[in-house]
């Protein structure tokens, strides 16, 4: 039987959400901008008239974001929201680098010659360019690139799974992260042209690793992170 290629991810542009993934970005968006705080009351009815939606798609995606650690769904009370604390927000970021790094290296060992001449075009483009649209949509490319010549569905089922910590265009929110990214991005291709796998995880590991600060950065100017139980007021 002849095998099927795999189907080519579409780009954030193109890509139709559901009217549950709508849910859920708009969610995150309102904790993220702190219109919603960690313990209030998911209001579900104000949701779905918000978007122009029936309740269901909204479950949906609470349901969702229950997984993510977003919200808790407590029954016969409703959901609410959960805290963010910085330690999940950088095991998050850890868990992208071990995920692409260990996609780079499959790709290395299965993709064709073509591979790096395209991780090559993708950085020179993206390194002309400041603009954060620009740059969110060469950084997918590039990571699509690796991904399709690592040729493992379980990876994708993987990062399907998981959600960004925030909603929208990373490199427009996240001050610096355009700067890191572009850096990054040639430091694990130059890795990568070596074939040298153990750099290619640590050029991954600094490059999340840099912008997991950034992103801490910028939740506690937004007042975004949990209180530490252990400080006390005299």
């Amino acid at each position: 039987m002849q095998s099927v290629p795999p189907l080519e991810l579409p780009t954030a542009a193109l890509l139709r959400r559901s009217s549950a993934d709508e849910a859920s970005l708009y969610i995150r968006r309102l904790i993220f901008n702190g219109e919603l705080r960690a313990g209030q009351r998911v209001p579900q009815d104000e949701i779905a008239k918000a978007l122009g939606i029936s309740r269901i798609p909204v479950r949906e995606a609470l349901i969702a974001l229950e997984r993510e650690g977003w919200v808790t769904n407590e029954r016969h009370r409703g959901t609410f929201v959960d805290a963010v604390s910085e330690q999940a927000l950088r095991d998050n970021f850890q868990i992208y680098a071990m995920i692409y790094s260990f996609s780079a290296a499959l790709a290395l060992e299965r993709g064709g010659p073509d591979l790096i001449e395209t991780l090559d075009e993708i950085v020179g483009a993206v390194e002309q360019t400041d603009d954060a649209d620009v740059v969110n949509e060469f950084s997918y490319r590039y990571r699509l690139a690796i991904l399709h010549s690592a040729d493992s569905p379980r990876i994708q089922v993987l990062l399907r799974a998981m959600s960004g910590m925030v909603p929208g265009n990373f490199f427009a929110q996240v001050p610096g992260a355009i700067k890191v990214e572009k850096k990054g991005m040639r430091a694990i291709l130059e890795a990568m042209r070596t074939g040298d796998g153990l750099r290619v995880h640590e050029e991954y590991s600094r490059k999340f690793a840099e912008q997991a600060e950034q992103c801490v950065q910028l939740f506690r100017d937004r007042d975004l992170f949990a209180a530490d139980p252990a400080i006390t007021d005299d």
